[in-house]
């Protein structure tokens, strides 16, 4: 056993309250049943195939009410994989459900069986004709699209508040639309072509001119089938009139009829009925987008009105003046949108019944701006506006930071309230629209509603559209409640047809919440074509059973998932999966999201239960030692759920006491390991490559066995070479005080980049500038403290932290001279993260500290001063995860365009997951965090890679295969005389 093995069931749940009515059973510990576990592993290679328990709770929950656990979960990697599964559940009368991001509302991405996941390896866009086209695979969100598309002056129709992390197979299979898009920009409106696999295994290109040729030989009762429900269709006047009518709203309700009206060919009309159809026609494989101008010139207003009907009255007004988008905001919403960073505090003071629009329009050029704020003006001036806080301006700006504030608000509306409801509370999302003229009745009716049965629900939308979401929270462990809630949403519907003639979906499409309803909805002619659309596509019935289509009138509340209370910090987790994207272990283990279901499961279970211990059993590795602890997490939640912290949390509770004396030990003679740990590498660049690397390898490979694989990091030859001596300095005449982070105390730079060390470096360009820099003559033995709290050793950190910020104090005599930090992940240490582990008197201390990451010195104080005198051609970038919490990411494109004629930052590029030595612990970590980034870098040549972290540095080495370097070497070579 080694020496510092974790402590048995550390992890196991406090206070477990269980068993929950909606937990997994315990015949289901095992995972995957036979046969059907081995039957996919043989067909498909066992690294595609999730059968652990832990895989299958994890999958089991998006971003909606409900929670359906998949009896297995297949990784796809390409089309065949995809007909490999539709053949085989076909053979063996099973069912499949598609999912990609998992961020939808209503239950749509979760299945009882066979779940495909579509996401990880069906990532990436083609930009066409100079942008006027996209060719984008399903697992790509808006985002990353959009990213593409900026550099051409294009954008995407559809635009979805979850646009970070959404994808686009899931925008497309839901008709998702968003803020703009309204009738005329949605995928429906804006799809060029789509590439999908049927039922039956028939690949369709709707682009290609033999398509309907290919299909008619193919599935040729298919095609039949299809125009016969066209030619019914076109004889009823009434029924088309009728589907012409349903969508001059909003509207994803059931099957969209009117491809049936607008294309010609069984080909053209599939190409329509795919939109929209949640999986359950095929999977689409590829989309292509006819794009948009992308205006950049805004000009935008957060306006207050007094209550909720007032400001749905002005909606018009802004309407006939040309605004792109007018959204909704009503007092809840507001006040819980205080979560969310950069909105005033004052908001969470508004009354109740305040509400607010947000108005924004777009044009080309600054003359076009000018004349929207000319007609926005005209019309501010016929309203009766509020300004019940202090910051509130009701004033139209074309501010970049205060418009980017006021979409992070309303973005936000899903998970800020979600985040704000009362534990233990189930979150139920509705989306309905009714006929814009009627919006100001239709929110008037809500109100009444909703005190009618007991909710207080927060309310938000597309208010141009006639669009409105709102929320409603509830016990969905107590069946009084879950009746109330059913109640509600009987009452709702028959609102929302019988009184407005509305769309019981506008945007967020059927779903399992509201398949019961879709007959009240569309009357039993209409719905009958869609039974009827299902059963000629999918005969077999293989595709998303339940998810769209229900005859079960009591379906809405099958499924519903209880919310156990976990660790604080995770506990507003709506599991909205905005933070998956950006979180670097998601295509290895787990996601913040899927960390903290698997906890919520624990949580349902009773003391003793086998799926608990299967649970704990894998939530070790696959979520607590596999998380980077960068908290990336917590910058993409709206609001700010910081899982990284809670997994270093966990890493504390798995320590002995023991051990956390031994780190605290360590960090008490810290000198002797910095030391130690320089003259180990100095002896390794000593000794042969090919023998010095296989000795170290075994030498820690031994170690590790001995004490602790995730305390030990694994010896790698790419690592650097020993680090040189500090230059001398002096400490009259500095600018500021200059501290090598202790990585470049020990590590070198690039193996075979001629010139100056970093240290060398920053000294020499900060002298050329005027600004010299002193490095103080004991900085040996202290550190960031990040060694220690990343690991959970709150011990070791009190020391090491306390250490630093009373050296720091005394070097820069009382934050008089700033202190100049050249690893980012170390700067973001000194600034904020020792704070907790300080003691009161030296946190006095640290606030009259000014701890500058190296990019920002570089481009605040130096670059002014220096004259360039040579460029490279090209540099990419690195930007750390550290540089995002600081915010200083610009300071290192400004320092890189000085020494570079093109600087690119990949549309990929995030988390390396280094991590200061967690990528050397788990090298596979770093090389799946870093491979799309990687993907992208290496498609083309660079002059010059930069980043800012030495780690960080040495884990692009590795997944690129190019040599990485701090940005003010660049500049240090570009200024040198």
């Amino acid at each position: 056993m080694p020496l510092l093995e974790p402590k048995p069931g550390a992890l196991r749940p406090r206070g477990i309250r269980g068993p929950a009515p909606d937990r997994l059973p315990a015949h289901r510990a095992a995972g995957t049943p036979e046969p059907l576990r081995t039957e996919l592993t043989e067909l498909l290679g066992p690294e595609k195939v999730l059968w652990k328990v832990s895989d299958l709770v994890r999958y089991a929950s998006d971003a909606s009410p409900y929670r359906f656990v998949p009896q297995v979960v297949v990784i796809a990697q390409d089309i065949d994989d995809v007909s490999a599964v539709l053949s085989y559940a076909h053979g063996r009368q099973r069912d499949v459900v598609f999912r990609a991001a998992g961020t939808s509302l209503n239950g749509q991405a979760q299945g009882e069986d066979i779940l495909v996941d579509v996401r990880r390896h069906w990532a990436g866009i083609e930009v066409l004709e100079e942008g006027r086209r996209a060719r984008i695979r399903p697992g790509t969100t808006v985002a990353r699209a959009n990213a593409a598309l900026a550099r051409h002056g294009r954008i995407l129709g559809p635009d979805p508040a979850s646009a970070v992390a959404c994808t686009l197979g899931g925008v497309v299979a839901n008709n998702a639309s968003g803020m703009t898009a309204g009738t005329t920009r949605n995928s429906y409106r804006t799809l060029s072509s789509l590439t999908f696999v049927l039922p039956g295994g028939t690949v369709v290109d709707t682009a290609d001119p033999l398509a309907d040729e290919e299909l008619s030989r193919a599935e040729p009762d298919l095609c039949h089938g299809l125009l016969e429900i066209k030619r019914e269709i076109e004889a009823d006047p009434a029924l088309v009139a009728r589907i012409r009518a349903k969508y001059e709203i909003k509207n994803t309700t059931g099957y969209r009829l009117d491809a049936y009206l607008d294309g010609t060919t069984p080909v053209e009309i599939l190409r329509g009925l795919m939109v929209g159809s949640e999986g359950t026609l095929g999977f689409i494989s590829e989309v292509v987008f006819d794009t948009l101008p992308l205006d950049r010139e805004v000009c935008s207003a957060l306006l207050f009105f007094p209550s909720l009907p007032a400001a749905a009255a002005a909606v018009p007004l802004f309407n006939e003046a040309g605004a792109v988008a007018v959204e909704l905001m009503d007092g809840n919403t507001l006040r819980a949108s205080v979560s969310v960073a950069g909105v005033p505090s004052d908001w969470a003071e508004l009354p109740r019944e305040t509400t607010a629009l947000l108005v924004e329009f777009r044009a080309p050029d600054r003359a076009g701006r000018d004349a929207c704020a000319h007609r926005a003006a005209r019309v501010l001036d016929g309203l009766d506006l509020v300004a019940p806080v202090a910051s509130v301006t009701n004033a139209f700006t074309g501010d970049p930071k205060t418009v980017h504030g006021y979409w992070q608000a309303r973005k936000a509306f899903v998970t800020a309230v979600g985040g704000a409801r009362a534990r233990g509370t189930t979150l139920i999302t509705e989306d309905f629209a009714v006929p814009p003229s009627r919006l100001a009745e239709a929110c008037e009716a809500l109100l009444v509603l909703q005190a009618e049965h007991g909710f207080d629900a927060a309310v938000a939308g597309h208010a141009a559209h006639g669009n409105l979401h709102f929320m409603l929270a509830f016990d969905a462990a107590d069946p009084a409640d879950v009746a109330r809630y059913g109640a509600f949403m009987e009452a709702f519907c028959r609102l929302t047809v019988e009184r407005f003639d509305g769309s019981l979906k506008a945007e967020h499409s059927t779903g399992r919440n509201m398949a019961p309803f879709l007959e009240l909805e569309w009357g039993p002619a209409a719905t009958a074509l869609m039974w009827r659309t299902k059963r000629l596509v999918d005969p077999a019935g293989v595709l998303a059973p339940r998810v769209l289509l229900d005859r079960d009138p009591r379906a809405h509340l099958r499924g519903l998932k209880t919310i156990p209370q976990v660790e604080t910090v995770a506990d507003p987790c709506i599991e909205c999966g905005f933070c998956e994207p950006t979180c670097p272990s998601g295509d290895l283990t787990t996601t913040p999201r899927q960390r903290i279901v698997l906890r919520r499961e624990m949580m349902r279970q009773q003391p003793g239960s086998p799926v608990l211990d299967g649970l704990l059993a894998a939530y070790g590795y696959d979520a607590v030692d596999t998380c980077a602890g960068d908290s990336t997490c917590k910058l993409a939640c709206p609001v700010g759920i910081d899982t990284g912290a809670l997994m270093k949390d966990f890493r504390h509770r798995r320590h002995s006491p023991r051990e956390e004396a031994a780190a605290a030990l360590a960090a008490r003679r810290f000198a002797a390991s910095e030391s130690a740990a320089r003259l180990a590498v100095a002896a390794a660049d000593r000794v042969p490559a090919r023998v010095g690397g296989r000795l170290l390898e075994a030498a820690t490979g031994a170690a590790r066995r001995a004490v602790r694989p995730d305390l030990v990091p694994r010896w790698s030859a790419q690592l650097p070479g020993a680090a040189r001596r500090l230059p001398p300095t002096r400490r009259a005449g500095a600018a500021a005080v200059y501290y090598p982070a202790c990585v470049n105390r020990i590590f070198g730079g690039p193996e075979g980049r001629s010139g100056p060390s970093l240290p060398e470096a920053v000294v020499a360009v900060s002298e050329r500038a005027g600004r010299p820099v002193w490095i103080p003559g004991d900085v040996a033995g202290t550190c960031c403290a990040t060694i220690w709290h990343s690991k959970g050793y709150e011990a070791g950190a009190r020391v090491m932290a306390n250490r630093i910020v009373e050296a720091a104090w005394g070097w820069t005599a009382g934050g008089l001279l700033p202190l100049v930090v050249d690893a980012s992940s170390c700067t973001l240490g000194i600034a904020r993260e020792v704070v907790p582990y300080l003691t009161p008197e030296n946190r006095a201390l640290h606030a009259e500290l000014r701890i500058l990451d190296s990019p920002v010195w570089a481009a605040e104080e130096l670059l002014a001063r220096l004259e360039v005198r040579r460029r490279v051609g090209s540099a990419v970038l690195h930007p750390t995860c550290s540089m995002r919490h600081l915010g200083d990411e610009a300071h290192l494109r400004t320092v890189a365009e000085a020494c570079a004629e093109e600087v690119v930052v990949p549309d990929d590029a995030g988390c390396c997951a280094f991590a200061g030595d967690r990528g050397m612990l788990h090298p596979e970590l770093t090389a799946s965090a870093t491979a799309r980034e990687a993907a992208e870098v290496t498609a083309r040549a660079f002059d010059a890679h930069l980043s800012a972290n030495r780690m960080c540095e040495v884990g692009m080495d590795r997944a690129t295969g190019r040599v990485y370097y701090s940005a003010l070497l660049e500049l240090e070579h570009a200024t040198r005389p």
